[in-house]
This record gives structure tokens, C-alpha cells and sequence, in this order.
């Protein structure tokens, strides 16, 4: 197969017209082109004037491949091979079922594959099925009554279920593809296998994910919600079952293997797995807040007179800087015509996260800013401790509310000059359970919000309009990452034996596609049957 690199293509070209740039370039009849397939589209947006779409484009030939490169003599033309996943041996010689622990991107991707081996999983969700989350999250937003079992953090496909569907990811792994390819054939968009930047939309990625679920039910896995794992029965090191809770019972299930992909914000049973020594350490994570401005303010800062074209949609923006502080900031989670969600799990906390439809029509776009927070930075040198600054911070934004669940926000213009908002501007804030001007200095570390500050000029540098005095931030962010890492060998198990801490929770992800390969790597190790 040749893969043609840097097709250039008019905002107005048909797929037609790009077939035919390709068929040029490489100097073939129509008879021999046997498929062509666009591997990859992004846009060229560096020059404002001139806003194009670049393809990466791969054509099966009927023919000698080698003879027809030879004679175009072109850098950006090169033979590659289909990508192809193949199912490593299944060498278990356990009996017993595995257990997979959490059905976010981690859990459901290991749960498909060890289905997919004849492994009958059984899966423990603490949350509820996404159509009755859906319920429950909407139940929150429009009344503020907060479930702690089904929220934007806890139940079927995990937080990411209530973002953005965000499938950008910094990892190189083959298995990236294999996680598209799986969201795909679940009922996600084919254009998440070729664009540049690719998303689900929350409004799509419920529907994907039921049908994930209904394909591991359907292979002999047993998928049950509203059942939390409280404890491990452990002996000689070993994993020997598991205890859970459902509807108010306790129950205990024999196995030797347990993938524990919980996320990021299931603190209670991160305790409980310290509390059976199992070794974790602190780490790194990040806060801050949610930046939000008028859609159409990103839009032609991006894309200048092309912006609103029906081809391109919202824009998007990665930023990042290092100023005058110890640190540097960064934006995370883009939503180009999103909204701000409240993203809370506990009673008595406020947490706002960044969510988008597959449309991106909302009138606003947003993005986490972010800086980093270090151990040194934690409360104590408890391993736990991490968890502490961020319960500190949701707390005190829960007050600085209004105690109501509405969300702290400043404006920018305030927030620079170091005054409280008072009232908002015409940037009108998404978030659906209310925001309260004021100033969220007082909830944020000041490292953070000096840092935060100091980018939010140098980023309006590269971005017009970043800095607007109008935009509004909306704060805190504080559940990015995991502030710990559950230790695991290069076997992927913990200090005991058929353990298996599992992607974002874990501390060994940061995002959909990067935990959906690690559930991939982790039931593959579960497959090797090593000890």
C-alpha cells in the first residue's frame, strides 16, 4: 500500500477532488486503484489568509508499488503495511474468572479483550448504567442534588463519558489504532480514524460505549453497576477474591486476578487498597481552572477570515508557557464549543470539568489552564496526601459558592489585576449549576494562581484574544490526574501477586485513548499467565 503524505486540498474540495490529487500524483489509470483510504486530515491554519486542509492518503495499487515510487521519486510518497492487531496466546491456566474493577476506558478495554480470549469477566461498576448516569448527572445540574454513586465521575465509561470524547493522545503506541478502530466499530464516527484531531462528543460516546458493554455481556462476561469493590482477600501475597457491595448486600467472589482501573477520583477505594499494604507513592498532578471565551473569538483568532466555515466547525488550541514562576502552565482538555461542567463525586466540594458534543456548537469555547502541583506541595509526606490538597481546594470553592454547588469564577480582567469579580461581563458562563463572582485566588494555591496569571499574558500572545478582561474562569480543576501511582513490576502486577493497577487511577494514564491502551497492556499480562 502507498501512502501519499501532505496532499494539500481546498476548504472547498470534495472527497472526489482529493481522490483525484491523488490519482495524479501517483500517475495511475482509474483500473488501478484497488481502495483509497484517507489515513489522516488536519488543518493548516499557520497562515490566516490561506487556511487549507493537508491529507495523508493510502492507495492500494494493482501493480508494482516499488517500480511506481521508484519513477515518481518523491519524499513524500512510501509503502506501508495495513495495520493489523493480533490477540497475543491466551497461556491461563487459572480456573477462575478475572475481575476487572471500574468500567471507564481502562476497564472496558481490558473487560473487551479478555471477553474476546473466552475469559468471562466479571466487571464491577460503582456507578450506574450511562442512560440512568445520564439521568442522574442531568438530575445534578438542573436541581444540584448530587448522587455520590452516579455522577460525571463514577459509572458506565468513566469521566471521559461527560468531556469531550477527547481521542488526542502524546502516547506512541500501535495499540492507538486498535482503540480507534474498537470506537468505531461500537458506533463512533468514521472520522475519528483519520482526523488530526479526533473526538467522540459526549452526546455520541454514551451510544458507544452500551455497545461495548453489550458485546462483552454477549461473549460471557458479566458487567454488574452499582457494585463497589471494598475489599481484597489476600493470602501469601496472593490475590485469592474480592468483596463487594451491591444494593446494601456484601458479597465475595473467588479469583486470582483483579484489574483495578477505578480512575482518578475514587479515593475511598485507593484507602482501602493502602490500607491492605499495597505500595503506591505520590505524584504529580495538576490544577487550576477552566478559561472560557466567545466561540466565535477562538474561531477567527485561529482560522481569520475562514472562520465559520461550514468545513472547519469550532477551532481548538493547545497552549503552553513557562514564565517568570518556578513552574509553567499549560491548557488541557480543550472544548471548542462546549461548556463548563460541575464535575463534583463528593458531598460538599466543587469540581468543574470541560464537556462537548460531537456538534461543538455551543456559543462559548473553554479549556482547562492549568500548573503543576508536586509532592513538595502536598500537605504532609503521607503517601495519600495528595488527595487532601485537592479535597482542600473543592471545599473551599464549595464555600467561596455559595455552598449551593454553583462554581466560583472570576473574570480575567479581574483576576489580573488581582480583584474580586463582582459581576460578569458578556461572556456568558456554561456551567449548569451557576457561578458566583468572586475571586479564586482564595481557592487555588498561589503558586498556581500566580503562574496562571503570568500565562494568561503570554498565551493571549500566541492566541489574540486570550486575555480578554470578559473571558471568565471558573474554578477549580482539580481532578486532571491521579495524585498517586499504585506501583506495579514490568509484568504490570503490584506487590501482590494478580494485581493489576489499571490507567488513569492508577496513575499510568491521562486521558481515553492512553487508558484504553493500558487496559489493553494490562489484560494482555493477564494473558501471559505470569507470576
Amino acid at each position: 500500500m502507498i501512502r501519499i503524505n501532505e496532499v494539500k486540498q481546498s476548504l472547498d474540495n470534495t472527497k472526489e477532488d482529493l481522490m483525484n490529487s491523488c490519482k495524479k500524483i501517483l500517475r495511475v489509470k482509474d483500473e488501478q486503484i484497488k481502495s483509497m483510504t484517507i489515513a489522516r486530515q488536519s488543518v493548516d491554519s499557520r497562515k490566516k489568509d490561506n487556511v487549507f486542509f493537508c491529507y495523508t492518503v493510502d492507495v492500494e495499487i494493482d501493480g508494482d508499488e516499488e517500480k511506481i515510487l521508484k519513477k515518481i521519486n518523491s519524499n513524500k510518497l512510501q509503502i506501508v503495511e495495513p495495520y493489523k492487531y493480533e490477540m497475543p496466546e491466551n497461556k491461563r491456566v487459572s480456573q477462575f474468572r478475572p475481575v476487572v474493577v471500574g468500567f471507564g476506558p481502562a476497564g472496558i478495554f481490558a473487560a473487551l479483550t479478555l471477553a474476546r480470549a473466552g475469559l468471562k469477566p466479571l466487571v464491577l461498576e460503582r456507578g450506574r448504567d450511562v442512560e440512568a448516569r445520564t439521568r442522574d448527572v442531568n438530575t445534578f445540574f438542573t436541581q444540584r442534588l448530587l448522587d455520590e454513586t452516579s455522577n460525571i465521575q463514577f459509572g458506565e465509561g468513566g469521566a471521559g463519558t461527560f468531556s469531550d470524547g477527547k481521542l488526542t493522545t502524546g502516547i506512541k503506541n500501535t495499540l492507538c489504532r486498535k482503540v480507534f478502530i474498537e470506537f468505531h466499530a461500537h458506533g463512533a464516527p468514521e472520522e475519528i480514524l483519520y482526523s488530526g484531531k479526533p473526538h467522540i462528543g459526549t452526546d455520541k460516546l454514551a451510544g458507544v460505549v452500551k455497545n461495548m458493554r453489550e458485546e462483552i455481556i454477549e461473549l460471557g462476561g458479566e458487567v454488574l453497576f452499582e457494585a463497589k469493590l471494598t475489599d481484597l482477600i489476600i493470602y501469601n501475597g496472593s490475590v485469592q477474591g474480592i468483596t463487594y457491595e451491591k444494593n446494601g448486600k456484601s458479597y465475595d467472589f473467588e479469583t486470582d486476578t483483579a484489574i483495578i482501573a477505578i480512575g482518578h477520583s475514587a479515593r475511598d477505594t485507593v484507602r482501602m487498597l493502602y490500607g491492605k499494604g499495597i505500595q503506591m507513592m505520590q505524584k504529580p498532578f495538576s490544577v487550576g481552572a477552566r478559561i472560557e471565551h466567545p466561540r466565535e473569538l477562538i474561531d477567527k483568532a485561529q482560522y481569520g477570515a475562514f472562520a465559520g466555515h461550514k468545513a472547519l466547525g469550532a477551532a481548538d488550541y493547545k497552549l503552553a508557557c513557562h514564565g517568570e514562576h518556578e513552574r509553567g502552565a499549560y491548557t488541557f482538555c480543550m472544548c471548542p464549543g462546549g461548556t463548563v461542567v460541575a464535575a463534583t463525586s463528593e458531598k460538599g466540594g466543587v469540581v468543574v470539568n470541560g464537556m462537548s458534543e460531537w456538534a461543538r456548537d455551543g456559543r462559548n469555547s473553554n479549556s482547562a489552564l492549568l500548573v503543576n502541583v508536586y509532592p513538595e506541595d502536598f500537605p504532609s509526606e503521607h503517601v495519600l496526601s495528595g488527595f487532601e490538597l485537592q479535597k482542600q481546594m473543592e471545599q473551599k470553592a464549595f464555600v467561596l459558592g455559595g455552598g449551593d454547588y454553583s462554581a466560583p469564577c472570576q473574570l480575567v480582567g479581574d483576576f489580573l489585576k488581582g480583584k474580586k469579580s463582582t459581576k460578569l461581563s458578556f461572556v456568558d458562563p456554561t456551567c449548569p449549576t451557576g457561578v458566583t463572582p468572586s475571586d479564586i485566588r482564595q481557592v487555588l494555591p498561589k503558586k498556581v494562581t500566580d503562574t496562571m496569571a503570568d500565562a494568561i499574558v503570554q498565551m493571549d500572545k500566541k492566541l489574540k484574544g486570550f486575555a480578554l478582561p470578559e473571558a471568565v474562569l471558573t474554578a477549580p480543576e482539580t481532578r486532571s490526574s491521579s495524585p498517586v501511582r499504585i506501583l506495579r513490576d514490568d509484568i504490570y502486577q503490584t506487590n501482590i501477586r494478580g494485581l493489576y493497577p489499571c490507567g488513569e487511577g492508577a496513575g499510568y494514564a491521562g486521558g481515553i485513548v492512553s487508558a484504553a491502551v493500558d487496559g489493553i497492556k494490562c489484560a494482555h499480562a493477564v494473558l501471559s499467565d505470569e507470576r
